[in-house]
């Protein structure tokens, strides 16, 4: 599930580490690039109204290799666009695959470990998968471009994507190798009450009406909303902002954005460390994850002063912070699904949140676009970061008073 989520954010970053270069060839203007961007994100938040009924009805055996599969040919795909209008197709294509990997990876790790283990292990594997993004802005400009001192001539723009497709295809004969045999806890229990709710359209949308009507469904939502824009802006964004603000030049870009991804690491790593150690000594649910969300939150309003700061290194450092803060709430959020939504509705759920969080990062990309092309800078964008963590937890808190745990881990033992 790592290697996986490794394979999502790389095929996800391709387009900003390599936008200068990808730029000269197909003439992009800032607008042009910020409606691609709101492209991706448009298709995988209309995705996320199916996907959900499918990573419940396939279980976690199969729903991850089928998406990972998917989108991987969809990354491929990139290296056989000529013109802004075919490589908006297959963003398109790759936003409504990606979809695929929130619900089966939040899914998986809710049906495998219990509530005192959720969060550490999201925190784990959010934080190797981070891996991804510092590895990736150091190696791609090399992969790209080349190098003289290695006597390497460089794939192209082109055959990055091509080449980070071709891995996906690896890691699903792998998955498919390694599960062979494997039965997963709830998955048969998840199936039956997929198929039971599949038999009829009206039995479809009473389904729907009560996921809407459920005041944690939409706490979650509201909460995804406000953190996801961020992360969205950041992804797309922050190898520009170098570029823009401290002139770094592409082949440069790939040790500041590395540091401001460690963050990353750090943040996810630290926050489910935090939970686990705090739930295991007794602490409420409800104080734990709001507890680090608020923490997380407030290291947030350290944006904008990456724009005060004329020094490379500590912008970066500062992007670092944001970063952790950003991952410490979203692994908080992701464990409080898990938390407090029976397994049956966790990929509904999962998806619904993702859907909303996805139309806010499409909304915040094309803003960005249109604000820079403007030449109003990265100021406003950054404040709007600043306080949307600190309004995620007032929205969660507002719709759910108290975070209690679904009946399933009511039932866990201590030792699951």
């Amino acid at each position: 599930m790592v290697l996986a989520s490794i394979l999502n954010l790389v095929d996800r970053q391709i387009i900003s580490i390599l936008k200068p270069m990808i730029q000269e060839d197909l003439h992009w203007t800032d607008a042009d690039y910020g409606r691609l961007a709101s492209l991706f994100q448009f298709s995988a938040a209309v995705a996320y109204l199916g996907v959900g009924s499918i990573v419940d009805r396939l279980g976690v055996k199969w729903a991850t290799p089928a998406g990972v599969a998917a989108w991987s040919l969809a990354a491929m795909a990139h290296g056989w666009a000529l013109t802004v209008g075919q490589f908006a197709a297959v963003r398109v294509a790759l936003g409504a695959t990606e979809s695929m990997g929130t619900p089966s990876f939040v899914k998986t790790i809710s049906s495998l470990f219990g509530a005192r283990l959720r969060s550490l292990v999201f925190g784990i594997s959010n934080g190797v998968s981070a891996l991804g993004s510092i590895v990736t802005p150091l190696v791609l400009p090399i992969v790209a471009s080349g190098s003289l001192a290695l006597g390497w001539a460089g794939l192209g723009w082109r055959g990055c994507f091509v080449a980070a497709g071709a891995l996906g295809f690896v890691w699903v004969a792998g998955w498919v190798a390694a599960t062979r045999g494997l039965t997963f806890p709830h998955h048969q229990e998840t199936v039956l009450q997929a198929d039971k709710g599949g038999r009829s359209v009206g039995l479809a949308m009473a389904g729907t009406l009560n996921l809407l009507s459920d005041r944690r469904t939409l706490g979650i939502a509201g909460a995804k909303v406000l953190s996801d824009q961020i992360y969205w802006l950041l992804l797309f964004w922050a190898p520009d902002f170098f570029h823009r603000v401290f002139h770094v030049a592409q082949k440069d870009l790939g040790p500041p954005l590395a540091l401001a991804y460690l963050g990353s690491a750090v943040g996810s790593l630290g926050s489910g460390w935090i939970s686990s150690r705090l739930l295991s000594q007794g602490v409420s649910l409800d104080r734990v994850r709001k507890g680090v969300m608020l923490a997380s939150a407030l290291l947030v309003t350290t944006a904008p002063l990456a724009l005060v700061t004329h020094n490379l290194w500590m912008a970066a450092g500062l992007l670092a912070v944001m970063l952790a803060g950003h991952q410490g709430f979203s692994v908080s959020i992701f464990s409080t699904i898990g938390d407090i939504i029976p397994k049956a509705r966790v990929g509904k759920v999962t998806s619904f949140g993702a859907l909303c969080g996805n139309l806010a990062g499409m909304a915040i990309v094309y803003v960005a676009g249109e604000t820079l092309q403007a030449g109003l800078g990265y100021g406003p964008l950054l404040a709007v970061a600043s306080v949307s963590y600190l309004l995620g937890l007032l929205w969660l808190h507002l719709f759910v008073p108290r975070l209690t745990p679904a009946p399933e881990d009511l039932l866990t033992s201590p030792a699951a």
